[in-house]
């Protein structure tokens, strides 16, 4: 054991990051504190639900190290050990998450016995990051055919698969609504030609999903894999889509997320540096807040066709794609004039005869 012990030290001194080697050595077993069972079967239970329950999980990891830290807390009550976890902490952000932390865990204690009360938790710390938090920058489709052009003839002179990357990246992010993970995690056999489908497997609530496109997206896939196979990319089905020659597999979300914002950057979009400006994510914003101004221009109602863009998107619900819905001015002008054309007369005793 102690032999052990010791190779793991010397890989961890050895290690690219030494400090954050040696400190996940000496990090706690999870769920090892007096509320570690009780947490990893509500966990277990959520996942058997079908719920993806990582950040929860987070969270719940997180608490249970402080409760390790601090065996004095063994014996307090719940509502003891979680102001005591909230007092470690003066961020807004961590206010916010210890008051979600203590419902979630109040809610699953009143599951195990209904005699226990569950506690209502001050709304004000939650309400206060979420104003805090940006609002999503929506993309016109002139805005996206100029990042298209950039990412086309985006210099890579030693990668000249990159371009073609990048492009069928934020096609997909934009016109199938993809999220970064999911276009990480796709598969060369994920797309469909024959059928203008793409595949997007198990992804956010464990959904598959397979998404049909118009024909000019699925063009440009067509092109792109022309591109893919002349570098000399592996054809098996399991290889990754944006596949590329140093790592030979699928790229991260996070790599996913650098490539696609050094576009905006390049673009105009973003600074030069730093985290201010869109985000990837506002590719699927746009889609969501351009489809339903198409929608209302064409004289379809966009109620009528919410339930099937929740299902396009891999969304848990319809409240989920709502969310999505950032009010424009354009989105606004459109839905009031949907109202004067078709509310107001109803509303002066015009109704339909």
């Amino acid at each position: 054991m102690a032999r052990l012990l010791q190779q793991r030290l010397w890989w961890a001194l050895a290690s690219p990051n030494p400090d954050e080697a040696l400190a996940a050595l000496c990090r706690p077993a999870p769920y090892g504190s007096v509320l570690g069972d009780f947490m990893r079967d509500h966990v277990g239970l959520m996942r058997n639900r079908g719920y993806q329950y990582e950040t929860q999980a987070h969270w719940l990891l997180r608490f249970d190290r402080f409760l390790q830290s601090h065996p004095e807390l063994a014996d307090e009550p719940l509502e003891t050990m979680l102001s005591h976890w909230a007092a470690a902490k003066s961020t807004r952000n961590h206010a916010a998450e210890c008051q979600k932390l203590g419902r979630i865990l109040t809610k699953a204690r009143h599951r195990l016995d209904p005699n226990i009360p569950p506690k209502r938790f001050n709304p004000r710390p939650e309400r206060e990051v979420a104003r805090e938090h940006r609002q999503p920058h929506i993309f016109s489709p002139a805005d996206i055919r100029h990042m298209l052009e950039v990412a086309r003839s985006y210099p890579s002179p030693h990668a000249p698969l990159r371009p073609w990357t990048l492009y069928t990246m934020i096609l997909l992010a934009y016109c199938a609504g993809l999220r970064r993970s999911e276009i990480a995690r796709l598969d060369l056999g994920d797309i469909d030609l024959q059928s203008g489908t793409i595949t997007v497997r198990e992804t956010k609530f464990y959904k598959t999903r397979i998404l049909p496109q118009s024909d000019s997206v699925m063009t440009e896939l067509r092109a792109y894999l022309d591109a893919r196979r002349r570098a000399g990319a592996p054809q098996d089905k399991q290889s990754g889509l944006f596949w590329q020659g140093h790592f030979k597999g699928h790229h991260t979300p996070e790599t996913v997320t650098t490539m696609i914002t050094n576009v905006m950057r390049r673009a105009g979009f973003k600074p030069p540096s730093g985290r201010t400006g869109p985000r990837v994510h506002d590719l699927r914003h746009s889609m969501v807040v351009n489809r339903n101004l198409q929608w209302y221009r064409i004289g379809i109602n966009p109620q009528d066709r919410l339930h099937f863009l929740s299902t396009y998107l891999g969304h848990r619900d319809i409240n989920s794609t709502l969310v999505d819905i950032t009010v424009t001015q354009d989105l606004l002008q459109e839905a009031s004039e949907r109202f004067r054309a078709v509310g107001a007369p109803c509303l002066n005793g015009q109704a339909l005869s």
